[in-house]
């Protein structure tokens, strides 16, 4: 899955996903009903660096690729929605089917 730019934005966004949801599902309810905040420091900083490394993910994709400004915008804006890596990772498993379609040399009979 991380050996090509579209495998690496797969993993990071699925690992960004993960750590949204421990943020808002797991580290809030203990800041704020557990009296925990360093929960929140220690999931919202883990997030942070999974969001950096998302976005930069999505400028190596659309500089290696054919991604304009749009469907890079909609890589980001998935990031900033809860479920939203794990939907858009769906497209982006079949972009990489497809690019390793391409790369498989086609048997002529």
């Amino acid at each position: 899955m991380w050996n090509t730019p579209i495998g690496r934005l797969r993993g990071i966004g699925l690992l960004e996903g993960v750590s949204f949801l421990v943020l808002l599902g797991i580290a809030m309810p203990l800041k704020y009903l557990a009296g925990h905040p360093e929960a929140v420091m220690v999931a919202g900083w883990a997030h942070g660096v999974l969001f950096i490394l998302y976005s930069l993910a999505i400028l190596g994709v659309m500089n290696s690729t054919s991604w304009g400004i749009g469907r890079g915008a909609l890589a980001f804006f998935a990031g900033l929605v809860p479920f939203g890596p794990f939907i858009h990772d769906r497209h982006l498993r079949a972009l990489q089917d497809e690019e390793r379609q391409q790369a498989r040399p086609s048997s002529a009979t």
